[in-house]
């Protein structure tokens, strides 16, 4: 958090930089200054992150009475990283003590709204972000380099290609229904294969033009057909390829134009499925050796939770980072944005209270995807889970959920911040 004694307030240099793809757009304010001391524009690129510091300690050096030095910018995607990364690490202008803060959007655009009649454009969002540290409003701590930016690279595009491979599946069932219908809708023992994504279910639905040629081959070669693609894994190929050719019998039929398309737009499907399987090993391998190089002990303290995996581990500690950046379980929460608005007047309060979302959309999803496997191993998250589903009559499953993940909040704190391991009865140190 931004706190400031009067005299470092006085000597002290603001400075709000709107970040875009291509530039920089730069303000410099004072504490007693009403309007900005200068605005620039440089690129956002190497060149143009050093003429941006050699601007500013050229402003230094005619100020000498100026000497700390506030940079406020926002976290726009991750164009403000490198910037963020320069200025904190920049060797001269250490000696100003630099504190470089990336702030939440949604928090400076309410800020601006308490300017009366204020343009919008790149300089005026710049001087809006000075201004925001010059009153003191931030709350966050400041940048403090790179140190998870690999980690957390890795962990959410492994997140990308989760949610990719998810949508492919989901895609391929609605062509697989229109050439194959029963097998998309086969479940249990009715289901050939324990696996409608695996190497014997692609070769039936890829090898096979058509559901007819699957009725009329005999079934001696059908089973022959998926032993091999199967790899004599079936405890009972002669049943699997039965209820094969029953599905096949039982489907809709197609005009003889429309199996081609569906069978190439299927196989490609299956190509896709494996290449995103593959890449997400690939990356599973990377996350587990960057995590080596971080902070073992706080990734083994989550470890320790039960229904926490290395998945869910390594994708909170990348977006949390290290926990003595929040001084509390509630300022973590709020960066989560796994906090609630009060909506009250007088004596009336409404039950509807909408969760705030304003904090990291991707910690909130770990936080949401981890709390729903917690309560199925934890009795205590369980039973809590339980009393905040009977309590309304609506959204039950979804705000029980957010409830038990606000708790589950509370634990990840405790565990991180004392450096202990989970118990049921107890912890103990890490």
């Amino acid at each position: 958090m931004l706190l400031l004694k009067k005299t470092d307030l006085l000597s002290t240099l603001f400075v709000g930089i709107d970040i875009s793809s291509r530039s920089n757009v730069v303000a410099l304010l004072d504490f007693e200054s009403q309007k900005p001391l200068q605005t620039f524009s440089v690129a956002n690129n190497q060149p143009g992150a050093i003429e941006l510091a050699q601007h500013l300690l050229e402003f230094l050096d005619s100020r000498p009475d100026l000497r700390k030095l506030v940079v406020a910018l926002e976290s726009t995607s991750f164009y403000g990283v490198h910037i963020a990364n320069f200025l904190s690490s920049h060797e001269t202008l250490a000696s100003f003590r630099t504190a470089v803060y990336c702030l939440n959007p949604k928090t400076v655009a309410n800020y601006k709204k308490s300017f009366i009649d204020l343009g919008k454009n790149d300089f005026v969002d710049a001087f809006v972000l000075a201004d925001f540290a010059r009153v003191g409003r931030i709350t966050n701590k400041p940048w403090r380099g790179s140190q998870f930016l690999a980690l957390q690279r890795l962990t959410r595009h492994r997140l990308h290609l989760a949610k990719s491979l998810t949508k492919e599946k989901a895609y391929m069932l609605s062509n697989i229904f229109l050439k194959f219908s029963e097998f998309s809708l086969l479940d249990g023992e009715q289901q050939p294969f324990s696996d409608r994504f695996g190497k014997a279910a692609a070769s039936v639905l890829t090898d096979f033009l058509s559901t007819e040629e699957i009725v009329d081959m005999p079934l001696d070669a059908l089973i022959r057909h998926i032993c091999e693609k199967g790899r004599n894994r079936f405890q009972d190929p002669e049943a699997t390829a039965s209820l094969l050719q029953k599905a096949a019998r039982d489907s809709y039929r197609l005009d003889k134009c429309l199996y081609e398309p569906l069978t190439i737009s299927i196989a490609s499907s299956f190509n896709l499925i494996s290449t995103y399987t593959a890449e997400i090993k690939a990356v599973n391998k990377a996350i587990e050796k960057t995590l080596k190089g971080l902070d073992p002990a706080a990734y083994q303290c989550l470890l320790s939770i039960p229904g926490i995996g290395p998945v869910m581990a390594a994708g909170i500690l990348s977006e949390i980072g290290w926990i003595d950046a929040f001084k509390s379980q509630e300022s973590l929460a709020k960066y989560a944005g796994l906090v609630w608005r009060e909506n009250q007047s007088g004596n009336y309060r409404a039950d509807d209270t909408p969760m705030s979302k304003a904090g990291n959309a991707y910690l909130r999803y770990y936080l949401l995807e981890a709390t729903s496997h917690v309560k199925n191993h934890c009795q205590e998250f369980a039973a809590f889970y339980q009393k905040k589903y009977a309590e309304v009559k609506t959204h039950q499953h979804k705000r029980a959920l957010a409830l038990t993940a606000r708790k589950f909040i509370r634990l990840i704190f405790g565990l991180l911040a004392k450096h202990q391991l989970y118990s049921s009865n107890r912890v103990v140190q890490a």
